[in-house]
């Protein structure tokens, strides 16, 4: 059994007071810093985003080198899954000071859908809705972080209407100067309220940060939850070495479950229903252009001739991301357990003939990026996390004290990361969220007969029902 401390060796992830210091004041100077990073990325030669070395995430035998005869002086907080959603909630948690947090991830920070999404963000499109409150919480966020974070990626630009093809009239006068092809209609969608960022470098610097704070990160995959005897209380985390095949316990305080699609798992778990299915799409990407860094527009375009719906996002480094695609796969639960076909983002890969056909329908609208049947920089594949009705899975599990779900953020997961990692550190350190979270609870699927109007503990009925 491994029982994560104050006391560590230097092959740990974890920082020292000398380093949390620098890391602080180096969010201090973020600001002139991150003007005079913008201005030098401007004039050197672009590169795409997922050239950079990805974190390094320690191995897992560094476990064994903590001296668990030393006590706790602050919570353990045991993350499974080192996506955004998962280090977003290693960020804010160890952001307060109040708690130590463990991230286990079996591949490597970044490695599914946080890593291969386009990082469109929006902080009006939830209005109405129950997400409402995440879309303007986490739009604020991401500005924060990106100053906090000294992000390269991120960007305010305007989102535009776009449905290609050649028209009578010879055509409407682009917004942007890429869009250079055969447009029919091109129109102003949202000018004030959308942003972008690369998912990938968002995840990363959230991880790293959380590790320089004192964060431990760990290479292991997730095979449980342990239990205090009661079973109403979590213990720890049980996970499989990846590289030797051990099993290790990480004792914890709290227990928080962010592994994307395969978050499903936990029914076993927690021994609730967590119905999941995930959206694997193809995705491309487009070489660099100076035009695409001076003009900046994402592009939401109508249904084609092909199939392709296009959802086009611009980079800052002068790349241009493109999915919706069409031919999404959904994938049940079945197939993202252990065992399936779809149980690891390693098994995640593109259709070729999406491929083909989003070279078609972008070919045909920006002829200076992919005319001529110009193959994409980048052909790949990830999966979003979709719950039946939508929502995200996020919050405490009821009726086990201290364990958490976040998760099923779906095509908003980038989006809603920094504020679900807000709301998980929130409920650790203070017990309630400011944000209503009543309709993303982890158990709003518990099935139930037409009877179920008896007495209940929390969510379990108890006694006779009617």
């Amino acid at each position: 059994m491994i029982t994560p401390t104050a006391a560590v060796t230097q092959n740990f992830a974890r920082a020292d007071d000398l380093a949390t210091v620098n890391f602080v004041q180096t969010l201090l100077a973020s600001r002139p810093e991150r003007d005079a990073r913008a201005t030098r990325r401007r004039s050197v030669s672009m590169r795409a985003a997922h050239h950079r070395a990805p974190a390094v995430i320690p191995r897992a035998e560094a476990n064994r080198a903590v001296n668990a005869s030393v006590a706790r002086d602050k919570p353990v907080v045991a993350i499974a899954g080192g996506g955004l959603w998962g280090c977003a909630c290693a960020y804010f948690c160890q952001r307060t000071s109040h708690c130590d947090v463990v991230i286990v991830e079996r591949s490597r920070v970044a490695s599914a859908a946080s890593g291969k999404g386009g990082g469109f963000l929006a902080r009006d499109w939830g209005d109405g809705t129950p997400t409402a409150p995440l879309h303007k919480r986490a739009f604020e966020l991401h500005e924060t972080l990106a100053e906090e974070l000294l992000l390269e990626t991120y960007r305010k630009i305007p989102t535009l209407s776009v449905l290609g093809g050649s028209a009578l009239d010879g055509g409407p006068t682009p917004l942007v100067s890429w869009l250079d092809g055969d447009i029919q209609m091109c129109r102003m969608m949202d000018e004030f309220g959308t942003a972008q960022v690369t998912p990938k470098e968002l995840c990363e610097k959230l991880h790293d940060a959380a590790v320089r704070l004192g964060a431990t990160s760990v290479k292991g995959e997730v095979t449980g939850v342990t239990f205090a005897d009661d079973g109403a209380k979590v213990r720890g985390l049980v996970y499989k070495n990846e590289d030797d095949g051990t099993v290790e316990e990480i004792e914890a305080d709290h227990v928080v479950v962010a592994m994307g699609p395969w978050a499903t798992r936990a029914s076993e778990w927690f021994g609730i229903k967590v119905p999941m299915t995930g959206i694997r799409s193809t995705s491309v990407m487009y070489e660099a252009s100076e035009a695409v860094m001076r003009e900046p527009a994402a592009l939401f375009c109508g249904e084609d001739e092909n199939g392709c719906h296009l959802e086009v996002y611009p980079r800052s480094t002068g790349e241009v991301y493109i999915c919706g695609i069409g031919g999404s796969q959904y994938i049940d639960e079945e197939r993202l357990l252990p065992g399936g076909d779809c149980d690891r983002s390693e098994k995640i890969v593109e259709d070729p003939s999406r491929v083909a056909a989003a070279m078609r329908s972008f070919g045909g609208m920006s002829r200076s990026i992919g005319g001529d049947g110009k193959a994409p920089l980048v052909t790949q594949a990830c999966m979003r996390p979709c719950a039946p009705d939508a929502l995200p899975i996020l919050g405490p599990v009821d009726g086990i004290e201290n364990a958490y779900m976040a998760t099923a953020g779906n095509c908003w997961g980038i989006l809603w990361s920094p504020v679900a990692g807000e709301i998980i550190a929130d409920l650790i350190t203070k017990g309630k969220s400011s944000i209503d979270i009543k309709p993303f609870s982890p158990t709003r699927f518990m099935q139930r007969g037409a009877r179920g109007r008896g007495r209940k503990m929390r969510s379990e009925e108890v006694g006779e029902q009617w």
